[in-house]
């Protein structure tokens, strides 16, 4: 799950990591008023959407005046921003985050991630702050520092001084800096965070640190030990179909192809992804019903695919281990009795394998719907790829 900067960096603050003054603004009086308020010579008025790249855009400007302030918010509050992060539709923009400026001295990278490869957490920095990560990488690597961090032991405050002197920071910095590291160490672990990124952090004429940016993820799966996290989902900048294929507790992401997806199974998702794309179609989704699918939930799973204007056809894919293949097969039938005239207006190619799959076939080729039924998996790919 994502959120905004300006949510993130209310969650710093507990940890008591330094950011500059700011308010939030949905509307144009709402963002002269914050202006007014925090009286400063120069003010940074930046678009708060879950997606990257927003100075590259255009969604970020430094304002003199209330009167800045206001032109800039009444131009960019409900217009699509296209970032390298947002694809060619963009996102509407639909807050502002209205903040004091700052003097700068240097700008630093900084990031926590989990690095599933070597159980540990990756702290991840550079002295070239304030451009993408990605760009660093590319045009100077060397200039990227990396520590893991043993989670049994947590983070220690020499890691910092090493990754600090390394780095070139400074003896008048160091401190202040593995402190830092140590606070946005604790907020990374105490919310279930998958990724923790400022950049750029900044360092004063006067040596003090300070997150300019924030941006935070967390991971779905700690959610329910964080209540006040999961508060802060804001649905307005989520895919429709993903909000609700949480709320029914399904894993679906959308893609841009015309074959929707329905399988058990992470794993096996992107293998039928795979071979899809294999025999010349395109996926329109990532969906993942789960281990134990009931009909009930292959009703819902049908539903979000069938008002994904996108899809074309439907691929259904099943492996029965914890649930048995005619069970699916019942859901299956149901399902399009139910759902009637939609679902039957798109092909539908169904491959059953595992407990009882002989049976399911024999349900599905004996009803009188319009139901394809696969023997594996190449061949449900190709025949739904030909259908569509």
């Amino acid at each position: 799950m994502n959120i905004h900067e300006y949510q993130a960096k209310a969650l710093f603050a507990q940890y008591h990591i330094p950011v500059l003054r700011s308010q939030v603004a949905t509307s144009r009086q709402e963002a002269i008023a914050a202006a007014e308020a925090l009286s400063t010579p120069i003010m940074a008025v930046k678009a708060q959407i879950h997606a990257g790249g927003r100075g590259q855009a255009g969604g970020v400007k430094l304002c003199k005046t209330p009167k800045d302030v206001d032109d800039f918010a009444a131009r960019i509050l409900g217009m699509p921003l296209k970032t390298h992060q947002t694809g060619p539709q963009g996102q509407i923009v639909r807050k502002v985050l209205v903040e004091e400026g700052a003097d700068i001295a240097k700008e630093l990278y900084v990031s926590f991630v989990t690095d599933r490869e070597r159980q540990t957490v990756a702290l991840i920095a550079s002295a070239e702050g304030g451009m993408d990560i990605e760009e660093i990488a590319r045009q100077a690597p060397e200039a990227i520092s990396r520590v893991s961090i043993n989670p049994l032991f947590g983070y220690q405050a020499y890691q910092g001084r090493v990754l600090g002197f390394r780095m070139g920071l400074p003896i008048t910095v160091i401190g202040a800096w593995s402190a830092l590291l140590g606070n946005l160490y604790r907020c990374f672990v105490d919310k279930g965070m998958m990724q923790l990124e400022i950049n750029p952090l900044i360092v004063t004429p006067t040596d003090q640190l300070i997150a300019l940016d924030a941006k935070a993820v967390f991971d779905d799966n700690a959610l329910f030990k964080n209540k006040d996290i999961a508060a802060l989902r804001d649905t307005d900048e989520e895919d429709p179909l993903e909000t609700r294929a949480i709320a029914w507790g399904l894993n679906y992401v959308k893609l841009d192809g015309r074959i929707g997806c329905m399988v058990n199974g992470a794993g096996l998702a992107m293998a039928t992804m795979d071979v899809i794309q294999l025999a010349g179609g395109r996926p329109a989704n990532f969906l993942d019903v789960g281990g134990g699918a009931s009909a009930e939930t292959v009703k819902h799973a049908f539903q979000i695919l069938l008002d994904d204007s996108h899809v074309k056809g439907i691929f259904i894919n099943i492996f029965g281990g914890i649930v048995r293949c005619e069970r699916i097969a019942g859901g299956i039938l149901d399902a399009v009795s139910e759902l009637g005239n939609g679902l039957r207006s798109v092909p539908l190619v169904v491959r059953l394998e595992g407990t009882n799959a002989k049976e399911a076939k024999q349900m599905l080729a004996d009803s009188a719907l319009h139901i394809t039924v696969a023997d594996t998996l190449w061949d449900g790919a190709q025949k739904i790829t030909a259908a569509v």
